[in-house]
């Protein structure tokens, strides 16, 4: 996956050097509509090999919330700035540092909390060789994950029974057929908002 790292550490680069002020931008709304805490929200996932790292995305929630780590669409925890970030997810432009640092690439598994990567067993483990993704197949066929949640009444439980291992067979999939013209592919579906045809099926 040379050709897949060279692209990541040079796109990386690049869209935080065109895309700065377009962070900066976010962190004065941010700043300015929810003063109440830090700018950035930074948390520990797991990455490559099951190796915790910091993650940094632009704060979208008031702090001290104490909600769950699944989110769902409408939770009063979102504030109106930080479901205008999410929509256009530029939420997650701080990522592209993760990417320049190695934590992170732009196409694989997005980086899951501690207890649900690092806690899969036999084959399923094997999605800890890939570095987590800012996009992937399963983000794709999940980009509305949240609306799906918010119509049931145990959210929590539908993630870890249902979207989350579906997750898994997804990713390992790409794993074991990994195509760099597949990434480039989903990263353009991804900033489009357009669907794409992998293993079979529309994500």
């Amino acid at each position: 996956m040379i050709l897949k790292n060279l692209f990541d550490y040079s796109a990386s680069f690049i869209g935080l050097l065109f895309l700065w002020p377009v962070i900066l931008v976010c962190t004065v709304l941010i700043k300015i509509k929810m003063p109440d805490g830090p700018v950035f929200f930074i948390q520990k996932r797991v990455g490559k090999d099951g190796e915790l790292f910091s993650m940094y995305k632009l704060r979208t929630m008031s702090v001290n919330h104490g909600g769950s780590s699944v989110s769902v669409a409408g939770e009063a925890r979102i504030t109106p700035l930080g479901r205008v970030l999410r929509r256009y997810k530029l939420d997650e432009l701080p990522e592209l540092w993760n990417v320049l640092k190695g934590d992170m690439s732009f196409v694989g598994p997005r980086p899951d909390v501690p207890g649900y990567a690092d806690s899969l067993k036999g084959d399923d483990k094997r999605i800890l060789k890939l570095k987590p993704g800012i996009t992937g197949p399963a983000s794709l066929k999940y980009r509305n994950e949240e609306d799906i949640l918010a119509l049931l009444s145990d959210p929590q439980k539908y993630n870890d029974e249902v979207i989350y291992p579906d997750k898994v067979r997804i990713n390992l999939y790409y794993l074991d057929n990994y195509s760099f013209l597949k990434d480039i592919q989903m990263i353009f579906c991804t900033v489009l908002g357009k669907k794409m045809l992998y293993n079979g099926e529309l994500i």
